[in-house]
């Protein structure tokens, strides 16, 4: 099983000082930031997927590169531009991200704009533009009256459409990337109809889009459906999806490879689930930044917090954690100072202490050999900023690429 890893310019400052927040002065973040198969001990993934709209951007919206980070990736390639050759040998796919552009009535690129990103930037896989269909008609969907829309039987008619062109159009012009059709649908038979149509065409690797909300029954049941019409030398690949409970089935199915941002982005989005390990998840130590957090910002300005106590209780968390982990604080003390700046900056009612606890008690960041927990220690696991944040999503990554090689 294979797993990508979507592109969206995250990286890490080796050279941060967490003492004193600060880059060096001469930082260049594309010459000194690593990227996650950089900095860990060991490659958290097979690849990455880099999507056009994240480097070009769409008519309305810029692209998460700036123009200089554009001008190097297509002067040099993806492969040269993430350092992803050589050492790593990674390999790197292209989608459209079908997302980004879900409101409008057609995808927003040509396909010769779309074949010009993937062989200017040397890309291994090449994604067929979709137009992704968000509805789905699950039991409990019917049940409540759903009915099938004409504008779902157009976009997955328009994807299928796409696709035939875009794979004339590759052969016609000889490109050297493995093109990947999209199937779309709103149930396990639309599912299984789109399959069928672009193995005729001449697909044999395809994508299932749209699945990220289902639940994974119904993504089985699909998969099921599929599988019964699925070619030998056909292979499936999941969009945003992973599942890691139930990944054994989908490669049963003909899963062949999967990408997500799932274990990275629970780091920083999830509430409790921050930082990974193989048996269970702790909830990271929030210290935020009086000078950086918006909500804390707001509620100085307006007088109901004072600065001043706020960057005191602020750098007193900090120094007690790092006293905690070299064995100077204990336990009891660490988790009564964190609550106090809890009730400075958190709303009325929110009290994590016994979480805390969990997670300052069991230390799970003293027995990772992931390649960050070693070297920076106990900031892995506080929230508070980028720095932090990332290195911590990136330890998540090694946790499921480790879990995922158990599996398989």
């Amino acid at each position: 099983m294979q797993f990508f890893f979507p592109d969206s310019m995250d990286q890490v400052s080796p050279y941060f000082n967490f003492l004193t927040e600060e880059h060096p002065p001469h930082r260049i973040r594309q010459r000194d930031d690593l990227y996650a198969h950089e900095i860990l001990s060991k490659l958290p993934y097979d690849g990455i997927l880099i999507s056009k709209p994240v480097v070009d951007g769409l008519a309305d919206r810029s692209g998460n590169y700036t123009e200089d980070q554009k001008r190097r990736i297509y002067r040099e390639g993806a492969h040269k531009f993430f350092r992803a050759d050589n050492k790593h040998q990674l390999k790197i796919m292209g989608d459209c991200g079908a997302f980004t552009y879900a409101e409008q009535s057609e995808p927003p690129y040509t396909i010769d704009e779309v074949i010009n990103f993937y062989e200017g930037l040397g890309l291994d896989f090449g994604v067929s533009m979709d137009h992704i269909i968000f509805d789905y008609l699950s039991d409990a969907q019917l049940k409540k009256g759903a009915v099938l829309q004409k504008d779902w039987i157009y976009r997955q008619e328009l994807t299928v459409n796409i696709a035939a062109d875009f794979l004339k159009t590759i052969k016609t012009q000889k490109c050297s990337f493995t093109p990947i059709a999209v199937a779309h649908g709103w149930d396990p038979n639309s599912y299984r109809d789109a399959v069928k149509q672009l193995q005729k065409i001449g697909y044999k690797k395809i994508a299932f889009g749209g699945m990220v909300p289902l639940r994974t029954s119904d993504v089985l049941n699909v998969l099921n459906e599929c599988s019964a019409v699925k070619k030998p030398s056909t292979e499936f690949h999941l969009l945003g999806l992973t599942r890691l409970s139930t990944i054994s089935e989908f490669s049963s199915l003909g899963v062949t490879s999967i990408d997500s941002t799932s274990p990275f982005r629970q780091a920083f989005m999830d509430e409790d689930d921050n930082y990974h390990t193989r048996n269970e998840n702790f909830v990271a130590l929030k210290v935020p930044q009086t000078d950086g957090n918006p909500a804390l910002i707001r509620r100085i300005k307006a007088g109901e917090v004072d600065q001043r106590k706020a960057m005191d209780a602020e750098k007193k968390c900090l120094d007690t954690l790092r006293n905690f982990d070299t064995g100077k604080r204990s336990l009891k003390h660490t988790i009564k100072v964190l609550r106090e700046y809890e009730l400075i900056y958190a709303k009325e009612g929110v009290n994590r202490s016994e979480k805390y606890e969990r997670t300052l008690s069991q230390t799970p960041w003293k027995k990772c050999k992931c390649g960050i927990c070693q070297k920076v220690g106990i900031e892995v696991v506080i929230f508070r900023g980028s720095e932090r944040n990332k290195r911590r999503g990136f330890h998540n990554l090694s946790v499921f690429r480790n879990k995922l090689n158990k599996i398989f």
